[in-house]
């Protein structure tokens, strides 16, 4: 055998070993991934499909993204993840189950109650997700010679493109993930990594005809499937809009104080999700129920401490009580009329407003008569604004 064929059969060697170790380590990481509580693992290659780009090229340039400008001002990182970081090579793509107990769809009638969104019901996800999340990054780096960086929906990465792409799931028309293990209840996070991993193949889309989650939505909020325009969704109006909610979508929140599950939860996927078992996922019993009556009342520090831990923290008690007070608007339950009344003092003018418009609902004839005296009080645009309705 000459030297050039000896070279040739030794490159293949090298090849094919380095290839089984790499599967062999990625079996591993899989297992250790399972054993620190996620529930599935895929992995892809560090690239924005071009398709992907141009949507959210679309996005950015339609202004859809309304208070989100992180959206835009990362916009050139979210395209490319090499832009990130110039070293990634392939993006390992995590899933946590958090399927609920019961279904949110069913608490909707519940007129006296504020609805949370499922997620939002236990302790930040960043936080409990994160710390696995290191973990399993610390061991990728002890036994390989590589670096990784670390993300939980909390830097410029387009996860569910890469997600889907890694084969965890697909994007629904709803356009968040979807899983045929999980249905819709997933939370994900990455791995970026500098080893050159053999990739999973994608996941196709399995929704075919079924418009559930573009048909149920309250604000109508979808353009068309996958396309969502987050300036009607309930989630971004309650939770990412700073400001005072647009009147024609008000009526169309219902009870929903935080977040919005209801695309989520007609999901006919669902049904063969399993209920989660992650300690670290479990739900909080008590916001599942929450009378709106006393969610009203929280001043500064009993919003903070209630809510501690949780994700709903972050919106701070302005404008939660800003969405609790639409919720009690559309309840018409009048005996809640003379709580909305002190507010109608309180030093937030978020607050101030909708408690104005809560009253002109409940009680027009004590709007009216309250009218007078609060109007010459007040100095704020918007509450005044809000007064000058009836």
């Amino acid at each position: 055998m000459n030297l050039k064929r000896i070279f040739v059969e030794i490159g293949r060697w090298v090849i094919s070993n380095k290839s089984e170790n790499l599967i062999k380590f990625k079996s591993d990481l899989y297992e250790f991934s399972k054993e620190i509580g996620f529930d599935d693992l895929k992995i892809t290659k560090a690239e924005i499909p071009s398709n992907v780009v141009n949507n959210f090229d679309h996005f950015i340039k339609g202004e859809f993204y309304g208070d989100m400008v992180w959206l835009k001002e990362k916009s050139s990182v979210r395209r490319d993840p090499q832009v990130l970081w110039e070293d990634v090579k392939t993006v390992i793509s995590l899933a946590v189950n958090y399927t609920p107990k019961s279904n949110p769809l069913d608490f909707i009638d519940y007129k006296n109650l504020g609805i949370i969104s499922v997620y939002a019901r236990g302790e930040d996800y960043h936080k409990a997700i994160k710390k696995r999340l290191k973990r399993l990054a610390q061991w990728i780096v002890k036994n390989s010679n590589s670096e990784v960086k670390v993300f939980v929906d909390t830097a410029p990465v387009l996860e569910k493109p890469l997600a889907q792409q890694a084969g965890l799931g697909w994007q629904g028309k709803h356009t968040n993930l979807v899983s045929r293990e999980f249905g819709s209840w997933i939370f994900l996070a990455e791995i970026f990594s500098t080893i050159d991993f053999p990739v999973d193949l994608p996941e196709t889309n399995h929704c075919g005809t079924c418009n559930k989650c573009i048909e149920i939505c309250p604000t109508n909020a979808f353009m068309g499937p996958n396309r969502l325009d987050p300036r009607r969704c309930i989630s971004y109006l309650t939770i990412e809009h700073k400001g005072h909610i647009p009147v024609n979508l008000r009526h169309l929140i219902g009870n929903r104080i935080y977040g919005c599950d209801d695309c989520l939860a007609v999901c006919p996927w669902n049904k063969f999700a399993t209920l989660s078992n992650r300690k670290f996922i479990l739900m909080r019993p008590d916001l599942e129920k929450l009378l709106l009556k006393d969610l009203v009342r929280l001043d500064h520090q009993q919003f903070r401490s209630f809510f501690s831990g949780t994700p709903v923290k972050r919106i701070g008690r302005d404008r939660f009580v800003r969405n609790v007070l639409i919720a009690i608007a559309n309840s018409s339950i009048k005996e809640l009329t003379p709580v909305i009344e002190i507010l109608l003092s309180d030093n937030s003018p978020l607050v101030r407003a909708m408690s104005i418009w809560a009253l002109s609902k409940l009680s027009p004839e004590r709007f009216i008569n309250l009218k007078k005296n609060f109007f010459k009080l007040e100095s704020d645009h918007y509450v005044l604004e809000e007064w000058s309705r009836l």
